[in-house]
């Protein structure tokens, strides 16, 4: 096993989590809210287009640091988890900036008036109700999953490895899902970008 890489203090890592996460998810929800009217000398959905190679970066990391760790490369595999997450900080970013800069798309919107009226939603039929609950899933393990994969991090990065496998093996399926139903929403929804 690693040593340590940083001292176990759990009343600070609790409160740096807890107000990490509770700030990423208000200027997630906040920040989605509002569409900057500013015209960029780029293609404004190239932040959508980051976000989907990002995730399926990160996805491609989660096995990756899952067969590092079962064939016991520890070193290994605490790299490519701090990688991973470092992308989903950046992650973050693009995301925000696209909202900022792009705004909303509705699945099934094909004349972009922000709206899906019942003929636009009879063209794309069940698939709109599958993309809704691939995406309502996404977002929901997406917005409360964070504080738990950054305490999961943590109790490896204090050597709590007993810990930190038991979180893992909960987490992981989880933030799997996550980066890897990212691409798809983002392949699904891309058509109806204006």
């Amino acid at each position: 096993m690693l040593a340590p890489s940083i001292q176990k203090n759990d009343k600070k890592a609790k409160l740096l989590i807890g107000v990490f996460s509770v700030v990423v998810f208000v200027a997630v929800t906040f920040l989605s809210k509002f569409t900057l009217n500013v015209e960029l000398p780029f293609d404004k959905h190239i932040f959508a287009l980051a976000n989907a190679v990002i995730n399926t970066a990160v996805c491609i990391l989660l096995i990756a640091a899952l067969f590092a760790v079962k064939n016991k490369k520890f070193q290994l595999h605490k790299s490519i988890m701090l990688i991973a997450m470092m992308l989903s900080v950046l992650f973050l970013v693009t995301y925000i900036a696209h909202h900022l800069f792009a705004g909303e798309a509705r699945f099934g919107d094909t004349n972009f008036d922000g709206n899906v009226d019942a003929a636009e939603a009879a063209l794309v039929g069940n698939t709109r109700a599958f993309y809704l609950i691939l995406l309502t899933t996404h977002i929901i393990l997406a917005a409360t999953s964070l504080p738990f994969i950054l305490f999961t991090a943590y109790r490896g990065l204090t050597g709590e490895y007993a810990q930190h496998k038991r979180m893992a093996k909960r987490m992981w399926p989880i933030w799997f899902y996550v980066a890897a139903t990212g691409p798809l929403v983002y392949w699904m929804i891309h058509p109806y970008y204006n």
